[in-house]
């Protein structure tokens, strides 16, 4: 009886080579993705930076009125030393780097770096130009919507410039305060140094850039077009994803179960935007007015079929 070991046919040998042909394919286009995708946030980051600077150093500086944060602190050491901002920038980051590598994630202290080092050097560049403006109140409002834009640019591109974002996050974990309630009592005592190191006044003129800057980041970050996700809890679901759907782009139906009574439930779950919302809830209430309706602010959507409707 012989022990004959048969080689593969052919095709085996045929399909194995196409599907390793095929995996590198597959991996060479991942890599490619991934490579544009980091090129693309440089690029936002540089952008972002660039704006940023423009702020500052055209507005916001000349006329002794800070931002919060790290860069704040930066800018007062500046005024008080003569050393460069980017030297400052970068010292006073470092720690919060380290905070951030253990905390956060390498990703994120990487987008930090280069956006820390770009505008190390992009407000060098800008520091060249003369100021916008002497009036500090103008200079508060243009430079705090110029400097806001290029952080919320910088921010969406998974970047930071503001060691105290940092430390708000990891406090965050460990204490019952939120993250804009830390970043709100640090900046405080950050702004208040204003009034010491300028005078009052421009300690006044930081807290109105301050909020303008916290207010550009968000409609940078979120959109000016605000987004709501509406759940409702009816006992006709049918008939409101019928009229619903002739209405608005899509509607999903949850499948949920009462906490009290243990019946089932369907949930209407949909996305829309700010112009939307009364008129659904109109539509709601008209079809069963004992829903149920919440309607929660969303932050970002990745996917699906939601598009920004026309005004």
């Amino acid at each position: 009886m012989s022990d004959e070991v048969k080689a593969p046919s052919p095709e085996i040998q045929s399909d194995g080579k196409i599907d390793r042909i095929n995996k590198q394919a597959i991996k060479i286009r991942q890599t490619r993705k991934k490579f544009r995708s980091y090129v693309v946030q440089i690029i936002q980051i540089f952008i972002g930076a660039t704006i940023a600077s423009i702020g500052l150093e055209i507005f916001l500086v000349p006329n002794n009125v800070i931002d919060g944060g790290v860069v704040g602190l930066a800018i007062m050491a500046r005024y008080l030393t003569g050393l460069p901002f980017g030297v400052f920038l970068v010292a006073f980051n470092i720690p919060f780097l380290f905070l951030a590598h253990k905390h956060i994630g390498k990703n994120f202290v990487i987008s930090t770096i280069i956006a820390i080092i770009l505008l190390s050097i992009c407000s060098e560049v800008a520091g060249e130009f003369p100021k916008a403006t002497n009036d500090p109140f103008l200079a508060a409002i243009f430079g705090g919507i110029i400097d806001g834009i290029g952080v919320g640019l910088i921010m969406r591109a998974g970047g930071s410039l503001d060691g105290t974002e940092i430390v708000a996050i990891i406090g965050d974990k460990h204490s019952p305060f939120s993250v804009g309630e830390i970043v709100m009592f640090i900046n405080l005592f950050i702004l208040s140094g204003a009034g010491f190191v300028f005078d009052w006044d421009q300690a006044m003129y930081s807290l109105v850039a301050y909020f303008v800057i916290a207010k550009m980041i968000d409609v940078v970050t979120k959109g000016l077009d605000e987004t709501y996700a509406i759940m409702i809890v009816s006992n006709n679901p049918r008939e409101l994803t019928e009229v619903l759907n002739t209405v608005i782009r899509g509607v999903t139906l949850l499948h949920g179960e009462g906490g009290y009574t243990g019946d089932p439930k369907e949930i209407v779950y949909c996305v829309v935007n700010r112009l939307e919302v009364t008129k659904i809830k109109d539509i709601v209430l008209s079809i069963d007015e004992h829903a149920f309706v919440t309607v929660n602010s969303v932050h970002d959507i990745v996917g699906g079929r939601f598009k920004k409707a026309s005004h």
